[in-house]
């Protein structure tokens, strides 16, 4: 048994462990895809001159997407606003959970779908925003809904969105350097990959990099999407002291079967389980354990079921 706060603690521990070795994994392979693409053209390079440019082309690509990341979601979305009489739960859960976490009140908007799944944004808690199905708000219970707030307020509280802004400047910062050296070896010319010594070497060495860290870079960010989902779970108990509210509401939505037409790949990282319900189907329709686990490495969200073990193991 592990009481909350060992429990929150516990996950930024991980969640930092994770960031730190994706934060060198990121910069020792796009030192070495630069070089590889400094040799490609003949020229001596450290790496870092390309990186930086990588770093500010992949900045400013993510930069509108973050800075205006509520409103085009909520336009993605077909969220209206949310009303304090028609949607009056919401409202007071909400409220009464803001002023418990010291967090300003974020704006609340409303998706119409049966479906149940809440999801929170916004670049910082300033700027947060919560929306909420009609199907999650009509199914819950209080005590399950302030769970579910609990964990969309722990995002905000614990700048997740910021984070995987951050995280997807850094995949789009290898990508970026990964395709520019596979272009170049793809279209360039035969006379440009002649031998030029050590130079050689860190273009074989880039062109194995600029294939594999792409992919290696995504698997991390998914991890790292994971491991925040551990975190807001556990700080929203911390929050609502009653992990037996959260615990029913996601094993009502793991029981909910029905995929949310609102949400596109674009966006089902932010729900609070998957929209499309990929994840509940189980080991009894993926064959065994070994396909549960190289499935979940592609997933954004745990799988409910180890979620709600680490809860009930809560105190």
């Amino acid at each position: 048994m592990q009481n909350v706060y060992e429990s929150v603690s516990a996950n930024k521990r991980k969640s930092l462990l994770v960031i730190i070795v994706f934060i060198l994994f990121t910069l020792i392979s796009s030192v070495f895809i630069a070089r590889g693409l400094a040799s490609y053209y003949g020229y001596e390079s450290s790496g870092l001159e390309l990186t930086g440019i990588a770093m500010l082309i992949s900045g400013i690509m993510s930069f509108a997407s973050y800075y205006f990341s509520d409103s085009i979601i909520l336009g993605i979305s077909g969220a209206r606003p949310a009303d304090k009489k028609r949607d009056f739960l919401l409202f007071t859960v909400t409220e009464n959970l803001s002023l418990a976490s010291g967090l300003p009140m974020p704006r609340l908007y409303v998706i119409e779908d049966t479906a149940m799944n809440a999801f929170a944004t916004g670049r910082d808690p300033r700027h947060a925003v919560i929306c909420a199905t009609t199907g999650i708000i009509s199914r819950l219970n209080r005590t399950e809904l302030e769970g579910v707030i609990g964990h969309e307020l722990s995002h905000v509280a614990n700048y997740d969105i910021r984070l995987m802004s951050i995280v997807t400047v850094l995949v789009g910062l290898i990508t970026l350097l990964a395709d520019w050296l596979l272009r170049a070896g793809w279209y360039g010319g035969r006379s440009r990959r002649e031998d030029r010594g050590n130079g050689g070497i860190f273009l074989v060495v880039g062109m194995i990099m600029a294939i594999l860290s792409p992919f290696i870079a995504k698997l991390i960010q998914l991890a790292i999407s994971r491991r925040r989902e551990f975190l807001a779970d556990a700080s929203s108990v911390k929050l609502t002291r009653q992990p037996s509210g959260l615990i029913s509401a996601l094993a009502k939505l793991g029981a909910d079967r029905e995929p949310l037409e609102a949400a596109n790949k674009a966006t089902a990282h932010l729900y609070i389980v998957n929209p499309f319900h990929a994840d509940i189907a189980g080991s009894a329709l993926s064959g065994g354990r070994s396909v549960d686990w190289l499935a979940g490495l592609f997933n954004t969200h745990p799988p409910l079921a180890e979620r709600i073990k680490v809860l009930e193991r809560m105190s």
